[in-house]
């Protein structure tokens, strides 16, 4: 089996939006390391730009290194408000997806929920499972609350930064 570059950008989008800091695959003869360092990541890296030769020269290219911005994860508690069945706002904290994968409300289809609505959460608690790759990924809570609303359906497909969980930090 082959592995393409689709499948290498995937691996780095979920590499880079987890705490994984060092991930290795292989596939027959071939193997693919993608190591992070936390250091290093802090607010910028160094990305190369080839500088253009001149038309009449036969110069060689020059790699010149300039500073980019890296952009800052996705916070995974986001404060909202939130109107419930009755029209009443309260202020919610929404728990969202830390990467693109499956959504799992459970450890295994015959085991129970991590969360049902109105149960209280505390820091720190698994609240549910995105698997991405085959890769199974705990998503514990960074709220402590009462769950007023499940977003999503275990087994659905969930998007980067999409909203699984509203939390009332007060319930």
């Amino acid at each position: 089996m082959k592995i393409d570059l689709q499948q290498i950008k995937e691996l780095l989008g979920i590499v880079s939006s987890t705490d994984v800091t060092e991930f290795t695959i292989e596939f027959g003869d071939q193997r693919i390391t993608v190591k992070k360092d936390r250091a290093a990541l802090a607010q910028t890296i160094e990305v190369p730009v080839q500088a253009r030769p001149q038309a009449q020269a036969a110069a060689v290219a020059v790699a010149e290194p300039v500073k980019a911005p890296v952009p800052e994860p996705a916070a995974k508690a986001e404060a909202h408000a939130h109107s419930d069945d009755n029209g009443a706002s309260a202020n919610t904290v929404a728990i969202t997806s830390p990467m693109v994968g499956t959504y799992y409300g459970q450890p295994s289809p015959t085991a129970p929920a991590f969360v049902k609505i109105n149960d209280r959460i505390s820091v720190g608690q698994t609240v549910c499972i995105i698997e991405a790759m085959k890769l199974m990924n705990d998503l514990p809570s960074e709220v402590s609350g009462k769950i007023v609303k499940i977003c999503v359906d275990s087994g659905t497909t969930v998007e980067y930064g999409q909203t699984l969980f509203l939390v009332d930090p007060k319930g």
